[in-house]
């Protein structure tokens, strides 16, 4: 990779302006994309992100972590080189970072969607003319639903689970798409229950001007005798654990885009699967490229090899993989 980046041993990294982007590991200074485990790494001296991603950063990073915001759209000079975040989508405060740099403008995406999600500032498009994208879903058969027809499917599915006596346990990333769940379905069927990592992140959404229905903490002090009113919104990797016994006889779903293959409900043992995501889908995917004008491209977290050869030899693009971390479920 030459150029305006490059990868460091600790992840892309800016030789002009001396800053990483997401590293992995503690740096000098970090601009993060947003607050998702694989993109913001503690211990870094300093941090830069959107303002709107401000609290669910700090929230995740060491007490007292020096972090500067910028206001979407607004520019800062770092050595020479333009910085300015714009947003993504992706969860609440995550953000494109747009670098200009001696007449060549290149953007990062981190993670993203173009769907409508009420927790975040909406995508926006950024030209440019290097474009360094994700592509988790990089291939033709990940195509999503609209989303109004999913929240529609966890209704009825948990008035299905009320009508029979059982538990609706919805699994979903604690930070952002566990969020995005409450924000969309009908608080009028039942009490919304959480897991104490779901519920940590709604108290740093709601500082946030976000409007959630009520949401409960899972806790001894609030347990009840009948859950099946309920519905328990929990990170996946609550499934199986000795926490999911008080809640039998249960149904358990989850919502990804991992989902839209069907086998991966069973391998997980799920009872239902909801294709919902937090990135794009191949046609958006392909369409966000299209739009950006760029004719350069990095495609990194997701099927790179194949996304790469589809974009050199279908679109004509000089498009290159970039082997980067990540660890997002989707």
């Amino acid at each position: 990779m030459d150029g305006l980046l490059t990868v460091s041993d600790d992840g892309l990294y800016c030789p002009a302006g001396d800053f990483h982007i997401d590293p992995h590991r503690p740096v000098q200074r970090a601009v993060v994309t947003h607050a998702h485990g694989d993109h913001a790494a503690r211990g870094s001296e300093h941090y830069l992100t959107s303002a709107e991603g401000e609290g669910v950063l700090r929230h995740r990073m060491l007490d007292g972590a020096s972090i500067q915001t910028l206001s979407y759209g607004e520019t800062l000079d770092i050595n020479g080189v333009t910085v300015s975040l714009h947003p993504a989508g992706h969860i609440r405060g995550s953000a494109q970072v747009r670098l200009e740099h001696g007449g060549e403008v290149w953007v990062v995406t981190g993670d993203y969607k173009v769907a409508a999600d009420r927790t975040c500032t909406p995508f926006e498009l950024v030209e440019c003319d290097v474009f360094i994208t994700e592509c988790t879903f990089g291939l033709p058969i990940y195509r999503w639903p609209d989303p109004a027809d999913v929240f529609e499917k966890i209704n009825r599915w948990w008035k299905k689970n009320q009508e029979e006596g059982k538990t609706s346990v919805l699994f979903g990333y604690s930070l952002g798409k566990a969020q995005r769940l409450i924000a969309g379905v009908d608080p009028s069927i039942g009490p919304i229950y959480c897991h104490g990592a779901v519920q940590k992140m709604n108290a740093v959404y709601r500082e946030d001007g976000v409007d959630l229905p009520p949401t409960t903490y899972v806790s001894d002090e609030n347990a009840l005798d009948d859950w099946s009113e309920a519905l328990v919104v929990a990170p996946s990797s609550a499934g199986g654990s000795r926490w999911m016994q008080r809640f039998d006889p249960v149904s358990t779903g989850f919502a990804s885009g991992w989902m839209r293959i069907r086998g991966n409900k069973r391998r997980r043992s799920l009872d239902r699967g909801f294709v919902l995501s937090d990135h794009l889908d191949w046609p958006n995917l392909n369409a966000v490229i299209d739009g950006t004008g760029a004719e350069t491209i990095y495609v990194t977290h997701g099927n790179n090899d194949s996304f790469a050869r589809w974009l050199n030899e279908e679109k004509g693009l000089d498009a290159r993989e970039l082997p980067l971390r990540s660890q997002y479920d989707g």
